[in-house]
């Protein structure tokens, strides 16, 4: 690889108006394709003038990804592509864009992924540069839709585990200071689901990477996450068990009768699920079957399985949290389909059996699970928080989680928060860690309530404005239009109407 020859020295302009000089590239963009980095090949640094960059193939939108700009939006930016080989078996795709210096905010942003990876969303990318961010995302090393890529090869399963995001983070880095002359000023991550898992592994585990991490629906705990998958697909395929559509309408109203009034407001959104104690058995056929107004005893008992946590048969000890009431809507698109996610399928046959053929109803909650456990050794999973290195050195870590979640039960992520301000101590957790949880929100944004908001811009107001978040306004948009506003409250907060006001208005709230 030949050394980087091109001279790091920051070139400054002065513009008018009394503004602060402004910095130019003290590298071409051309030039990045000669840089020394360890392991890291670059295969293309391309300057893209402002509107002529065209999406490829490749690019698909990562969960919770923020709103993006068109790419005909886009400043003139650098594109770097390179690939790096932490190991023998390693292949980690990464992609860099840099906005030219006039355009730069001084910043940088890397974005996570979902499910198995396997893809860079080129749409995150874009919404960072669109804001003056420097960007960086990676496919986690490996280019499969699911988890077959583990399948003999530990070292592809080390850097979807961790490894990829920190080799990615560092090179870009690296790649920033040689194009403007200096790295950035503030680096953050976002990224929700397999994304707030690798938030997480970048916190515990690589605590100097990142300023603030914002880390939604974090598949973190992945075994026990994995195994819970499991325990509901068990539970919703065994006989009689499967709901229709029209029963899964008339569970989600009985529960909504049941607990929707709880907050003051009904409005066909639960503001703490946790309060809620309703009772599939209320609604269990008596007599006459009619499959639209009531539920079989079969069905009764596959619900209350969901509801509850899977847990060790032999010991009764939580394995993981069940889901929450309110959630079921989702069900069948999620944990209760037609079959089973693939991606707990894929980690149970690939990962830990290395058996393609494997049975999900065979799983033994028991010597199983603890046979993955001993598999990962932490590789994967985040289970205890070990936060202080990150909060010693000033980072913030901001936890979202939708409460009607079908695909990550989000009592884990509270329970996380929990041990989190725990270990930390009230008052260093208060500065440092902070959770939202969104009624009747989905998996990273959607559902019932609201759940969009600027995860990117909190994060910047609390690192450099010092202003923690002690609320987030949230908005619910039905077809393009805005129907809703509510305010996200730190938990265990949660938002309770004034008692007067129109009800679809956050300032007619106030976080309790």
């Amino acid at each position: 690889m030949k050394p980087f020859i091109a001279a790091i020295g920051l070139v400054l302009i002065t513009i008018g108006g009394g503004q602060p000089p402004v910095a130019m590239p003290a590298a071409s963009c051309e030039s990045l394709t000669t840089i020394g980095l360890p392991h890291t090949a670059v295969t293309r640094a391309q300057l893209v003038p402002a509107g002529q960059f065209a999406a490829t193939p490749e690019g698909v939108l990562a969960p919770g990804a923020p709103s993006f700009r068109p790419y005909n939006a886009l400043p003139d930016l650098c594109r770097v592509t390179a690939t790096l080989t932490p190991s023998a078996d390693s292949e980690i795709k990464v992609e860099v864009w840099m906005p030219t210096s006039a355009a730069w905010n001084g910043k940088f942003e890397a974005v996570g992924n979902g499910g198995w990876a396997g893809q860079i969303s080129l749409q995150a990318l874009a919404g960072g540069v669109g804001r003056g961010y420097a960007v960086a995302a990676t496919d986690t090393g490996h280019s499969t839709p699911g988890g077959s890529f583990a399948f003999g090869h530990p070292e592809k399963l080390t850097d979807f585990a961790h490894r990829a995001v920190h080799e990615m983070t560092t090179v870009a880095k690296a790649l920033l200071a040689a194009y403007y002359g200096n790295g950035p000023r503030l680096s953050y991550w976002n990224g929700c689901s397999t994304g707030g898992r690798q938030g997480l592994m970048e916190a515990q585990r690589y605590p100097a990477d990142f300023d603030g991490i914002i880390a939604g629906a974090p598949a973190a705990d992945m075994t026990h996450l994995l195994t819970h998958s499991i325990w509901v697909a068990q539970a919703a395929h065994r006989p009689g068990a499967r709901l229709s559509n029209e029963q899964y309408t008339r569970l989600h109203r009985a529960v909504l009768d049941a607990c929707d009034a709880h907050d003051g407001v009904t409005d066909g959104v639960i503001e703490d699920p946790t309060q809620c104690g309703f009772d599939p058995r209320t609604i269990q056929c008596e007599g006459a079957v009619d499959a639209a107004a009531c539920l079989t005893p079969a069905q009764v008992e596959a619900v209350r399985a969901i509801y509850s946590p899977a847990r060790n048969p032999r010991t009764g000890a939580e394995i993981f949290p069940g889901q929450e009431r309110g959630s079921e809507m989702s069900w069948a698109a999620g944990l209760a389909g037609t079959t089973p996610l693939s991606i707990a399928t894929d980690y149970w046959k690939y990962v830990v059996f290395a058996k393609p053929d494997w049975d999900f109803t065979t799983l033994d909650f028991d010597a199983d699970v603890a046979r993955a456990d001993a598999l990962d050794r932490g590789e994967m999973n985040v289970r205890e928080p070990k936060l202080e290195a990150f909060a010693r050195r000033g980072g913030k870590l901001l936890l979202y989680h939708g409460w009607n979640d079908p695909l990550i039960a989000p009592r884990n992520t509270v329970n996380y928060y929990t041990a989190a301000t725990r270990s930390l101590g009230a008052s260093q957790a208060a500065d440092s860690v902070r959770l939202f949880m969104m009624p009747g929100a989905g998996h990273c944004a959607g559902g019932d309530g609201p759940s969009n908001f600027d995860q990117l811009g909190v994060m910047e107001e609390w690192v450099e404005q010092r202003r923690a978040p002690t609320q987030i306004v949230a908005t619910h948009v039905n077809g393009s239009a805005v129907d809703r506003t509510r305010p996200l409250c730190p938990y265990p907060q949660t938002a309770a109407y004034r008692g007067t006001g129109d009800t679809n208005k956050a300032e007619n709230f106030t976080c309790r």
